[in-house]
């Protein structure tokens, strides 16, 4: 791969190539991307979609929107300290017009929107959709879908729902939000297709990022950015995008530093105690003497996640860096935070909020209740939708389909795109209008 073609400032529908040099720079096109996420419906409803706790009505609790913020603003960093070494090595890059800060755009905006595909009730969302096709009612759908087209239900993955969301033509928009497919390729964190599932241990392969109603556009991307094909016979998968490393690690920080905060701040990990597991973290960064200055438990807690937060970043774009030409080619199977000198730190982190927070009782009771209302949801919605397909409508049904946006009240013409635009629509909402629109039907 290459760093020309990486940075792609094309747009679906584009006729002929978008030159960097010849770019607006009180509004550049990477900038116009990032402009088109935070102005969209599926961005703007994040607010109320869980990142730690569901419908938690705590204020310091973060939601998708606030860690996909938080993110975008980490990200920002990685792409620009990248951005600056890979100029200065690329002289080219240069002569072209392209700047460090153009890194930092196109990292940032990818990872604005790399929630913007996840359901309601944070991860137990997907999993719920999944459940719902596999063991659900929505079984009796397998026998008429291929084995890809199937698998893209039972493993439901909001980075593919994503791609769904920036790219797909609507009637009278065409290519979605008409991103650049450099910003497009590094939102993409697993480029691959549902099957195989795992091929490799690669860190690409580690879940899928394209639905099958979606190949055409994942392929154009792929084509115009010069991702590597890894993809087996008619099996469709590449080698992902450098900058989507960046795009990661952005995420990885934050929910390793901030979820943990959540957790302390929501009293299920003891300030002590969790306090240890940070400074760790902070040790040759840290001001001892202004960190015991400090009287209260938040400011202490916002000194150390700045100064973990500010470490991390040094040390996955160290690892990016000393990396280039292995990701490059394709052979850089980790992720970033996987190769740098404090993962033991990081997965101690992790493993005390996977036990303290994630499994904590109040967010288990609130996903169990996610389970029963993505399923009720999927069933009434998808039942309403096949009947009027068939012709075959009750008027419980028609009454259902007026709950729909006017867009999903016309069936798609398969099976597949049927079951898809509900099941997207259903990811697409809020946990609270989940929780509203579960309760009208149920009376």
């Amino acid at each position: 791969m290459n760093w020309n073609q990486l940075l792609s400032l094309k747009r679906y529908g584009d006729k002929q190539e978008r030159l960097r040099n010849k770019q607006d720079e009180t509004r550049l096109g990477f900038e116009v991307d990032y402009d088109r996420i935070i102005f969209s419906d599926s961005f703007r409803s994040l607010q109320d979609k869980t990142q730690v706790i569901p419908l938690s009505k705590t204020d310091f609790v973060h939601t998708r929107l606030t860690h996909s913020l938080e993110v975008s603003v980490v990200a920002r960093s990685l792409g620009r300290i990248v951005g600056e070494k890979i100029i200065e090595k690329y002289p080219d890059l240069n002569e072209k017009g392209y700047k460090m800060n153009d890194f930092g755009a196109i990292v940032a905006t990818a990872a604005l929107a790399h929630d913007i595909g996840n359901p309601p009730f944070g991860h137990s969302g997907e999993k719920a959709i999944g459940e719902y096709f596999l063991n659900g009612n929505g079984q009796k759908h397998k026998k008429d879908l291929s084995d890809k087209q199937w698998q893209d239900f039972i493993d439901f993955e909001g980075n593919a729902n994503g791609f769904r969301i920036l790219t797909e033509t609507k009637e009278g928009v065409e290519g979605g939000l008409r991103l650049s497919y450099a910003t497009l390729g590094a939102f993409i964190k697993y480029p691959k297709e549902s099957l195989p599932k795992k091929p490799t241990t690669h860190i690409a392969d580690k879940k899928y990022g394209v639905f099958q109603s979606d190949l055409t556009a994942f392929n154009n991307v792929a084509k115009e950015l010069g991702l590597i094909a890894t993809g087996e016979k008619e099996n469709i998968a590449f080698k992902r995008h450098p900058l989507a490393y960046l795009v990661e690690a952005a995420d990885d920080i934050c929910y390793t530093i901030i979820d943990f905060e959540d957790g302390i701040n929501l009293g299920l990990i003891e300030e002590e105690f969790a306090l240890e597991y940070l400074i760790k973290l902070v040790k040759d960064s840290i001001n001892s003497e202004k960190y015991y200055q400090l009287k209260h438990k938040k400011d202490r807690l916002s000194y150390l996640r700045a100064l973990a937060i500010g470490t991390l970043i040094s040390e996955a774009t160290k690892v990016f860096l000393e990396n280039e030409a292995a990701i490059l080619k394709g052979e850089f199977p980790y992720s970033l935070l996987e190769k740098c000198k404090y993962e033991a730190q990081i997965n101690d982190i992790i493993k005390l909020s996977v036990e303290k927070i994630y499994r904590s009782r109040e967010v288990v009771e609130k996903e169990l209740m996610g389970y029963s209302i993505i399923a009720k949801l999927l069933d009434v919605f998808l039942t309403a939708s096949n009947h009027k397909f068939e012709n075959n409508m009750s008027n419980y049904d028609k009454l259902i389909l007026n709950l729909l946006p006017e867009g999903l009240q016309k069936p798609k013409k398969t099976l597949y795109l049927r079951l898809l635009a509900i099941s997207g629509f259903v990811a697409s909402l809020t946990d609270g209008f989940a929780l509203q629109l579960y309760k009208k039907i149920n009376g």
